[in-house]
């Protein structure tokens, strides 16, 4: 007997409409060099979004907005300075936005073109995709699917250019900035990280009272 809690993902492309990212089943990383040696790794942990999956895997688009106040590299002082004016001017700039409007098969996988806005300024992103399948949720009575998702882009670009070059020649933060997704998304509705975050200090307020 199959256990659906237990079912391995098919091979099987989800179903047309619109899909909702899973953030606590999903992550949003990137990396970037550090003295051109190691790499300094974090994530974004506040993101939401949509899958409108078409009547085939070509005619589907991507909507994400994420919240740069949670950048998370495991480090407080760099993280406040990723924050800053220098970098993500989260007081200005409170979200990047990702908008997903062509996909193309490349025979390995998927390519999926977009637009990604950081502080308020719009470049062209190219994702390679790899699918890794459907399975049925067992908590919803629904489906879930997921991919991976790996791009490379130039903070310049974006008009983070803030840099401390060394009397060695070194650079002290890499321009190339290296993304990988992780992504569950359902296909029944799901709450805003808004409403997760209310719903969490209302539970918190109840306990106390």
């Amino acid at each position: 007997m199959t256990d659906a809690a237990t079912t391995a993902p098919t091979e099987q492309l989800p179903a047309a409409g619109t899909w909702q990212i899973d953030p606590a089943h999903s992550s949003l990383n990137f990396s970037a060099r550090h003295l051109g040696l190691s790499k300094v790794r974090g994530h974004f942990a506040s993101f939401g979004g949509t899958i409108t999956v078409g009547d085939s895997p070509t005619a589907s688009n991507v909507d994400v907005q994420i919240h740069t106040d949670s950048v998370n590299t495991g480090q407080e002082q760099r993280d406040g300075h990723l924050r800053s004016a220098d970098f993500l001017d989260v007081a200005n700039h409170p979200t990047m936005d990702f908008r997903g409007h062509t996909v193309t098969d490349s025979g390995r996988g998927y390519q999926l073109v977009g637009d990604l806005t950081i502080r308020g300024t719009t470049r062209p992103v190219t994702l390679d995709v790899e699918y890794g399948g459907l399975v049925p949720d067992p908590m919803s009575g629904g489906h879930r699917m997921a991919f991976e998702a790996h791009a490379t882009i130039d903070r310049r670009d974006f008009g983070l250019t803030w840099s401390a070059p060394l009397e060695t020649g070194q650079i002290l933060v890499g321009n190339k900035v290296d993304i990988e997704l992780d992504i569950v998304a359902t296909d029944q509705p799901m709450e805003s990280p808004e409403e997760v975050q209310e719903d969490a200090a209302s539970s918190e307020a109840t306990v106390l009272s």
